[in-house]
């Protein structure tokens, strides 16, 4: 939808856009220079904030190199948590910090992939060096930098690009008139784009054709729908899944396109009689939680929410209480690579030389 103020942002995006652009020549020119780690990199990241499905690839690349029995490091700066410095969220063995110390994505990958090193730090050659230092006798195979494309502060050797096929591609504008952290054409520093979020094909063929300047491999991906998981109120007596029971729901979430989470909800049969949605990454409260508990008690609907979301809560104990006793569901998205999956394989396989 045409935002009628935006007209008022573009000289600030203009502005923006400069600062961008010059900081981008610095390096092209090797006036910054990018520091090289001693351990190979593989940076996930996108050209627009947020909304992108790159947690999710995120994890999938971090399961497909534990299961060809490479041991992965996961660096991340944590958004919004509440710790300083260089932290240890998982050594491989055990989740050391809570998603309120990590921040909620990062403590997701953290549980969701144990066997993997995960570290937050401001600075992502910091972390590196921690790496380095404290883990000389089991040092991973390769580190993950999430949220990297315009951290050009060190040097990678597989630089992965997501664009979401939801978003008008050619109509992009810069931060703040749109959410392009940066001008399309930079999508030439990305070794392999991963075309995301797929669900309208001839929209994507379009995108597609546009990439294709690019002269980079395209990966084709789209979302799907992963475990719904119980975890408050309810606990299933039967090997009959959630989905199969027709859920009446309340739906909320903090997300960067809550409409794609109902969309989800709904195709999978799960009526969503109400919702409450927040910006991105928007700070919980206990007067938040005890709003939609209210509500949800009211019309006799059970809570849903995203993955995310349980995870940003999860680091909170009183607001886990809050929601206890009533039935309360997280969904889990995953990643479907539907074409190229094996060109990304062989991209992977080459950053550790196998």
């Amino acid at each position: 939808m045409h935002n009628p103020f935006s007209i008022l942002l573009r000289p600030v995006a203009l502005l923006y856009r400069s600062v961008v652009q010059f900081r981008n020549t610095l390096f092209d020119r090797k006036i910054f220079k990018s520091w090289e780690s001693p351990i190979p990199v593989v940076s996930i990241g996108n050209l627009s904030a947020g909304g992108t499905g790159k947690t999710p690839l995120v994890d999938w690349i971090v399961k497909y190199y534990l299961s060809i029995g490479c041991k992965p490091a996961i660096v991340s700066r944590g958004y919004l948590r509440e710790s300083k410095g260089v932290q240890l969220v998982s050594d491989g063995q055990r989740i050391l910090l809570s998603s309120k110390e990590a921040g909620d994505e990062t403590a997701m990958l953290a549980w969701n992939n144990p066997d993997a090193i995960v570290i937050v730090a401001k600075k992502r050659e910091d972390a590196v060096t921690y790496i380095v230092k404290h883990f000389a006798q089991r040092t991973p195979s390769v580190i993950i930098l999430d949220d990297a494309f315009q951290h050009r502060q060190i040097d990678r050797a597989l630089n992965v690009a997501i664009i979401n096929a939801e978003e008008p591609f050619l109509k992009a504008k810069m931060l703040p008139e749109g959410r392009l952290r940066e001008p399309l054409k930079n999508l030439s520093r990305a070794d392999l784009i991963v075309l995301n979020k797929i669900t309208d094909h001839e929209k994507a063929h379009a995108i597609m054709k546009e990439l294709e300047n690019n002269g980079r491999p395209i990966v084709n991906a789209r979302l799907k729908i992963g475990e719904l998981i119980c975890f408050s109120g309810e606990t299933s007596t039967s090997d009959e899944p959630y989905f199969s029971k027709k859920l009446n729901v309340f739906a909320f979430a903090g997300i960067a396109n809550p409409e794609s989470f109902v969309e989800s909800l709904t195709k999978e049969g799960i009526n969503v009689a109400a919702h409450r949605f927040f910006h991105d990454h928007e700070p919980y409260s206990v007067k938040k939680l005890r709003a939609i508990r209210r509500k949800a008690e009211e019309k006799g609907l059970s809570l849903i929410t995203t993955e995310k979301d349980y995870f940003r809560m999860l680091g909170h104990p009183e607001f886990i209480r809050i929601l206890a006793t009533m039935p309360c569901y997280y969904l889990k998205i995953e990643t479907d690579i539907f074409e190229g999956k094996e060109i990304m394989q062989s991209m992977l396989k080459a950053v550790i030389g196998k």
